[in-house]
């Protein structure tokens, strides 16, 4: 009887070990390990890559008020650019499309005119009503860029926004009082980026010889690029006489990337700018330029009711420089639905290609 009361105690007591370490180990399982977080993005990007190699950057910029103070002129790229990135976004993943879109004809693009161009080997990619004259709003900005800087003009000089400025054509809006002064590398600045037209137009009429001689500087560099198809009036974009094509404007672009200033200027996404004693935020009017997802060298957008939404870029898309224009887009976000549509059909097709040279 003993020993059969002694068996059943050694039994228990198993029992009751195995039972522990079995609980042992479902807690083991129970516990969750710490997820890891994910790598933070630095903080500040200092420079993007461009699709002609400079350096790139997306964000603040903390301009001086006079010329006294003013940032170092723009000889060049700089090794740390002047405009610091204020954003950092976390890469989003690519959209794998199916083969079937594959085929540009079937390209569902928003926009009435569109022209996606491979530098490398000059072909016409996407080719909808390139030829079409319409207006093309502030796309002008960078024909007016071009010619400020062709010119050599001291980029640290301070201009003023006068009552000549103030837009008589659209009654659009501004953040620049009229008095308000800046040295002429902000003004490029604003009107690059966010399109300020009051800027834009200051720049024109601070030209050697006023605005006349200006607007002839627009319209003889258009024909030096072969811009047939081209016409300007002024150098804003407000006025609906100025004309172009995808194809011509193709020409604008690629010409533009070859200024280092228009690379940074008009791919900063968010400036902090002192005007009149005050530190006001200025930022990108093309939001594609704060995208991981995009690599752009140059960008501008433009809007009035006669061009509809428009955006011009030159970026790297699919291992390949290319100029993307998109002209009188209907919508808010149809130009950069377009963008992202061609952007991930062009990837698309380079990952057909691969497979099959593989």
């Amino acid at each position: 009887m003993k020993q059969k009361f002694k068996a059943l105690l050694i039994g228990a007591v198993l029992s009751i070990g195995l039972n522990g370490q079995g609980l042992a180990a479902t807690g083991k399982k129970e516990q969750v390990a710490p997820s890891k977080k994910a790598q933070p993005v630095a903080g500040h990007k200092t420079a993007r890559k461009s699709t002609s190699g400079s350096a790139k950057t997306a964000g603040k910029q903390q301009v001086s008020k006079h010329a006294a103070a003013a940032p170092k002129k723009l000889a060049g790229v700089p090794k740390a650019s002047r405009f610091a990135a204020s954003e950092s976004h976390s890469a989003k993943p690519i959209r794998k499309v199916s083969m079937s879109e594959a085929d540009a004809g079937r390209l569902a693009l928003h926009s009435a005119s569109a022209l996606v161009i491979d530098q490398t080997s000059g072909q016409a990619l996407v080719d909808k009503n390139s030829h079409d004259v319409v207006p093309i709003a502030s796309i002008s900005k960078l024909m007016t860029a071009m010619v400020v800087l062709d010119a050599k003009l001291d980029l640290n000089e301070v201009i003023a926004i006068g009552e000549e400025d103030v837009d008589g054509l659209k009654g659009t809006r501004s953040r620049l009082p009229v008095g308000t002064t800046m040295t002429r590398e902000t003004a490029m600045l604003l009107a690059l980026m966010s399109s300020e037209n009051r800027a834009a137009h200051a720049l024109g009429r601070h030209y050697p010889g006023g605005m006349p001689a200006f607007v002839q500087a627009m319209n003889r560099k258009a024909q030096t690029l072969g811009m047939t198809n081209s016409r300007f009036e002024e150098p804003t974009g407000l006025s609906s006489n100025n004309v172009s094509t995808a194809h011509d404007l193709v020409r604008m672009v690629t010409a533009a990337a070859r200024y280092p200033e228009i690379r940074i200027l008009s791919t900063t996404a968010e400036a902090k700018v002192e005007l009149n004693g005050r530190i006001q935020n200025f930022g990108t009017t093309n939001p594609l330029v704060r995208s991981d997802n995009w690599e752009i060298g140059v960008s501008k957008t433009g809007y009035i009711s006669e061009a509809g939404r428009c955006l011009v870029m030159q970026a790297r898309v699919a291992d390949k420089p290319v100029v993307i224009v998109l002209l009188d887009s209907q919508g808010k976000m149809t130009r950069v639905g377009d963008a992202n549509r061609i952007k991930r059909w062009m990837e698309s097709a380079s990952l057909s290609t691969g497979r099959k040279q593989a």
